[in-house]
């Protein structure tokens, strides 16, 4: 850029972009999609762990209410999309299978509490994957884009050094294009970055207690069930 063309407006991030040596505008851009990726997931991750807990409460008061768990399960339809009332369905399934085939010995009363846990540990292991999808792809960015930046930085310094040796002066006027580019990419790496970063750890957090929560009723229902069992024997 000729010195005597820069101006104030010379340094706003569209002019700036747009004076960018061609690696640097590719660091920009690359970096500015995965910006926009991770908010897609983060905005996605928002409404999904929202809507998860409420019918997750919502749920919870039902079977709490006193209603029998026939009743309950039987009011969340024949495929609910939330994992508690499939839970409650398949162990129920499990239990009428059993009652339908006088279960009563010992032996058969354990196998068939095995088979009830085993259904409810691949369902919580479905949906503990299902709601920690998109997290690995916040971290890449989190962990990628400031390095990436790094990078258009670098590059941009080395175009600023160029620029001294080019034309023999090492006057602010030569390398602040260069510098300003430099920064950019700087600037671009770490707002892509940090938000990346907060939201990965926070929903690996909100997946790990929906996780609990999705095991803490897994226990209930196995307990309610060797009630219903034993009460039976």
């Amino acid at each position: 850029m000729d010195p005597a063309a820069i101006t104030p407006e010379s340094f706003d991030f569209f002019s700036i972009f747009m004076s960018s040596d061609w690696v640097v505008k590719l660091v920009m851009i690359g970096l500015a999609l995965a910006s926009l990726w991770s908010w897609s997931i983060i905005l996605d991750k928002l409404f999904r762990f929202s809507k998860l807990n409420r019918e997750a409460d919502a749920f919870e008061d039902s079977v709490a209410s006193g209603r029998s768990l026939e009743d309950v399960a039987a009011d969340a339809g024949e495929r609910p999309t939330h994992a508690l009332p499939r839970m409650l369905q398949g162990a129920l399934k499990e239990w009428r299978d059993a009652r339908s085939k006088s279960v009563a010995s010992e032996g058969q009363t354990a196998f068939l509490i095995q088979r009830i846990d085993r259904h409810l540990d691949t369902t919580i292991a479905r949906e503990a994957a299902r709601v920690e999808s998109g997290l690995g792809v916040l971290a890449i960015v989190a962990t990628a884009s400031p390095f990436i930046g790094l990078f258009g930085t670098v590059w941009g310094i080395m175009r600023a050094f160029q620029a001294i040796a080019i034309q023999k002066n090492t006057s602010l006027a030569i390398v602040a294009p260069a510098i300003a580019e430099a920064l950019f990419a700087t600037a671009i790496g770490l707002a892509a970055a940090i938000p990346a970063y907060i939201a990965y750890n926070a929903f690996s957090t909100a997946a790990g207690k929906y996780a609990a929560r999705l095991e803490g009723f897994a226990d209930d229902l196995s307990t309610a069930i060797q009630r219903r069992l034993t009460e039976r024997g």
